[in-house]
């Protein structure tokens, strides 16, 4: 069973950096496509970033440039947030999709909330 766990949210003025963690246990990530994604109240959710097999990243235009996605061993993948604006508030998610297949899993989201 794959599991994937969130952590590292929480409250932050703007123009500060957080630093989210995805876990996963029951696998190992390395062969999947991890993407983080978040939605605010009222919003759909939507993708923030995402990191390949290859290890290659894409971003969203509205965090390129201060969000940074990384592998952090083969059970991690992190974001990076630096220069936060109010705007990033949401709950982030993480999620986790074999390479070539269709099925996916997702984490249960960590809250960001940046004041301004």
């Amino acid at each position: 069973q794959v599991q994937l766990v969130e952590s590292g949210g929480g409250l932050v003025q703007a123009g500060g950096s957080l630093r989210l963690s995805c876990a996963a246990s029951g696998t190992t990530l390395s062969r999947y496509v991890v993407g983080w994604y978040r939605q605010a109240p009222g919003n759909e959710r939507e993708w923030v970033g995402s990191i390949v097999e290859s290890g290659s990243t894409q971003y969203a235009d509205s965090v390129k440039g201060r969000f940074t996605i990384s592998r952090d061993g083969p059970r991690k993948v992190s974001l990076q947030m630096n220069t936060l604006k109010p705007e990033d508030t949401a709950v982030y998610y993480c999620n986790a999709r074999p390479g070539g297949q269709s099925r996916e899993y997702w984490g249960q989201g960590t809250q960001v909330t940046v004041s301004r």
